[in-house]
């Protein structure tokens, strides 16, 4: 009897022990999931980019209208239609401008038949008193025809000085009626695209009042050369220059990016009301063919490339906190603080000048619970780096 009892009171230990595991076991921590990514050597570098979104825009474009009011008489383009430096996009009603430049010609046609004439006239004379003069010194001729020959020739020498004036005269009011003439006709300043048209044949236009602006009739924009505008910071502007490489985004194009070139940096601060004081970057794609398929009005984004520097040791940058530490993911499992030292950082990566060595996996995805120094951890997914 007594060994039986032993064998039970055993038999109880042993169990007491299972359970007493088995509630150790299951009020564990349970490891928390985490991302991790991989400490490599690649380029990093120092970018900064736009606040707002940018936009695409035309080198070449202009709203333009006719100079004086008048009824549209011809449209000889329509909205998508590929025209030619100072073609005629749009004409007003101008028999009388027609009829005035016909008029200035036939005045100017008989005005140089007139001073030909008169020029005519005056080589003539001018042989005529020549031949006179020889004649006189001879004695075959009197003083008295001589210079009457003489007195001729000036005169008609000056007919044809005034003759010539005329026709200059005439040509200038030729000049004058042709301008009036093209203050009816809406010619397109460069070759470019016909965006948009206000009006139609038969309906009247009228100049914009002084202060306030009305829809061109013609939006002419040129899509051969494209540019992007952004705000930058005004706290980031100081360190951008001319001529700096450039990286363009565009989201009707998420599959990558556009190299380019910082084209111009504007010399004032935009203060716009409840917004930050920026400063406008245009960028031009280094490219041209890259823009085939743009169009003007694109929302774009840049990040102009400061400095860069190539095969350092760098970390995702999503992965560091406040005061330039990591989280890095330990052999055990468990989380461990590092203090790192960095260098050129952008939004993507920052540079490892000490802490951390190329193959380290650190913690990116650091806002969920748990994920703290010392924390038992459990891998959700790695991923790679990407130059």
């Amino acid at each position: 009897m007594a060994g039986k009892h032993l064998r039970l009171l055993v038999y109880g230990l042993i169990f007491l022990a299972l359970i007493a595991a088995l509630v150790v076991y299951i009020g564990r921590p349970r490891p928390v999931k985490v991302i991790v990514k991989s400490v490599d050597v690649g380029l990093v570098r120092d970018t900064t980019a736009n606040t707002r979104a940018g936009t695409i825009k035309a080198c070449n474009r202009a709203g333009i209208s006719p100079p004086t009011g008048g009824q549209i008489a011809s449209l000889p383009v329509k909205v998508g239609d590929a025209v030619e430096a100072d073609q005629i996009l749009l004409e007003l009603w101008n028999a009388d401008r027609v009829a005035e430049v016909s008029l200035a010609q036939s005045e100017a046609k008989s005005a140089r038949a007139r001073a030909s004439q008169s020029c005519v006239l005056a080589e003539v004379a001018a042989r005529e008193a020549k031949r006179l003069r020889t004649l006189r010194q001879k004695g075959l001729a009197t003083e008295e025809a001589s210079d009457k020959a003489d007195g001729d020739a000036r005169a008609q020498a000056a007919a044809c000085e005034a003759a010539r004036a005329t026709t200059e005269v005439s040509q200038a009011r030729l000049a004058v009626a042709r301008a009036l003439l093209s203050r009816t006709q809406l010619r397109a300043p460069f070759a470019g695209i016909v965006a948009e048209i206000n009006g139609e044949v038969g309906e009247f236009v009228t100049p914009s009042p002084v202060g306030i602006p009305t829809p061109p009739a013609i939006d002419l924009v040129d899509i051969t050369c494209l540019y992007a505008s952004a705000p930058i910071d005004e706290v980031d502007a100081p360190e951008i220059r001319v001529g700096m490489p450039a990286k363009i985004s565009l989201d009707a194009f998420p599959e990558g990016t556009f190299d380019g070139k910082v084209r111009r940096v504007a010399p004032y601060v935009l203060d716009l009301e409840k917004q930050a004081r920026t400063v406008d970057v245009e960028v031009d794609f280094a490219d041209t063919a890259a823009t085939q398929n743009m169009l003007p009005g694109y929302s774009a984004d840049i990040e102009v490339i400061l400095s860069e520097r190539s095969d350092v040791t760098r970390v995702p940058t999503e992965a560091i906190l406040e005061g330039n530490k990591v989280l890095l993911f330990g052999s055990d499992g468990l989380l461990q603080e590092r203090e790192l030292e960095t260098g050129l950082s952008n939004w993507e990566y920052t540079q490892v000048l000490q802490g951390l060595q190329a193959g380290d996996r650190v913690v990116v995805s650091v806002d969920r619970e748990g994920v703290k120094d010392g924390a038992h951890a459990e891998i959700e997914t790695t991923a790679g780096s990407n130059d």
